[in-house]
């Protein structure tokens, strides 16, 4: 089976598959007909599926191929976002009774810091239509190409047709059967690749370097940002929203857990790239998998196009929600449920304006560390704003001065004295340690002279 083959396949199977919705509930908030919550598997899956983006597998084996194992493992800690997540949504729903976090911002902190969230929750959708799409269009045509830009566009489209057809609702439907497919062919891909490595469990174990230079200092920075990355992303967050405060937690702490062990288990395909000195150009899964052959390519082919399609089909539907709901609620406060055209156009309109940065050679790993370090800000925000009265200074005082020191990072204007370590993220891992020192102290500026504990809003 070609790659084009498999394409219309995989748009044709989930066009048929993908549950339609009618109403709010369903389009918006993923119930069912009867009206009913996601239990805790379908959360789970949906949880875990929706998270494991094509760009983490390939960024993980890319990290894998560079720094041995400790790259990974590096790349797997963002996923101690998933269970910081869901803690403190159940937090928020059961101090506060928060149905939403930019509707607990706006409650909290006023309504310009809701819109100032709502946009950074924009742009992190944004990003994650190009940084996905760019990984299945890789295994079409070199990057810029015409083949590579016709297969984003593609893959773009049908995912956007079944998602169209119910929301929420679709999206987590199909990434029950996405999680099955995804787990599936990983474990077939790591058990084709690993026997051609030539090593023994320990050699692969052990491959690396446990320092700074050699990608610990990633692994820093992953474990910093999960306890402010999270937050801006609604492909996550909405979902704590959906179930009960019992069947949130489990769901969240499974997937977390789970999907550490699959970015690590997957990141296993670039170990025969840093043994062998295979040459990957940013696409370890694929370059592996191109040596091994015709087989494993098109498994590895699967693993992108579930992957990919479970995030982007549930970055349709977030961004539906945020600006057909989330971004209404700010401006006029809640609202009865209407048509979900608004939603439906949102999705189209991010389909085409999400893919513009592919045709100026955007980098993947661009999407998670530049973003990660623009919402520091956020981890005071939300950690301290469930014990602390904090005034809306307390979020711009933070929430700007992030922006600003991820600007800087992104820039390449982080001071030489405060990098930490030698190794390639020194920058990074400098300006989000002593990024999040700086905006925690602002955020507690206001408050310090009378700290009051946070109460429930009248």
């Amino acid at each position: 089976m070609t790659a084009w083959a498999l394409l219309l396949l995989y748009g044709l199977v989930f066009f048929v598959l993908s549950p339609s919705a009618s109403d709010a509930g369903g389009f918006y908030e993923g119930r069912s007909r009867s009206g009913s919550s996601p239990g805790t598997p379908l959360l789970f899956a949906t949880v875990f599926v929706s998270w494991i983006f094509a760009k983490s597998v390939t960024n993980a084996a890319n990290l894998t191929g560079t720094y041995g194992l400790p790259g990974g493992v590096a790349y797997g800690a963002w996923w101690l976002s998933i269970p910081v997540a869901g803690v403190v949504i159940v937090a928020l729903r059961r101090r506060f009774g928060a149905r939403s976090l930019p509707g607990w911002v706006r409650s909290r902190y006023g309504r310009a810091a809701a819109l100032a969230f709502l946009v950074a929750v924009l742009i992190r959708l944004y990003n994650e239509v190009w940084s996905n799409t760019a990984v299945v269009a890789a295994y079409f045509g070199p990057r810029g190409s015409g083949a590579f830009l016709l297969a984003a566009g593609a893959f773009t489209a049908l995912t956007l047709l079944y998602t169209l057809k119910g929301g929420l609702r679709s999206s987590i439907f199909t990434d029950a059967v996405q999680a099955g497919l995804f787990g599936a062919f990983v474990v077939l891909v790591v058990l084709l690749a690993f026997p051609r490595t030539g090593a023994g469990l320990r050699r692969v174990a052990t491959s690396g370097h446990w320092t700074l230079a050699g990608g610990v200092d990633l692994l820093l920075v992953g474990l910093l940002q999960s306890f402010s990355y999270p937050f801006h992303d609604p492909v996550l967050t909405d979902r704590g929203f959906l179930s009960g405060p019992r069947e949130t937690l489990r769901a969240f702490g499974l997937a977390g857990a789970l999907g550490f062990a699959a970015i690590v288990l997957f990141g296993l395909v670039g170990i025969p790239a840093y043994l062998g000195g295979t040459p990957f150009h940013d696409d370890a899964p694929r370059a592996v998998a191109s040596a091994l052959g015709a087989g494993a390519l098109l498994m590895v082919n699967v693993v992108m196009l579930t992957s990919a399609g479970s995030t982007l089909d549930s970055t349709f539907s977030s961004i539906a929600k945020a600006i057909d709901r989330d971004g209404p609620e700010i401006l006029r406060g809640p609202r009865p449920a209407g048509s979900l055209s608004g939603g439906r156009a949102a999705m189209v309109a991010i389909a085409v304006l999400g893919n513009l940065p592919l045709l100026f050679g955007a980098r993947i790993l661009q999407a998670t560390t530049v973003s990660g370090t623009m919402v520091i800000g956020l981890a005071p925000i939300f950690l301290l704003g469930l014990v602390l009265r904090a005034p809306p200074l307390s979020f711009h005082l933070a929430f700007w001065a992030g922006v600003a020191i991820g600007i800087a990072q992104a820039a390449g204007l982080v001071p030489a004295a405060l990098r930490i370590g030698s190794g390639r993220y020194a920058d990074l891992l400098g300006a989000n340690l002593w990024g999040l020192v700086l905006v925690t102290a602002l955020f507690l500026l206001p408050v310090l002279a009378h700290p009051r504990p946070a109460r429930r809003p009248r």
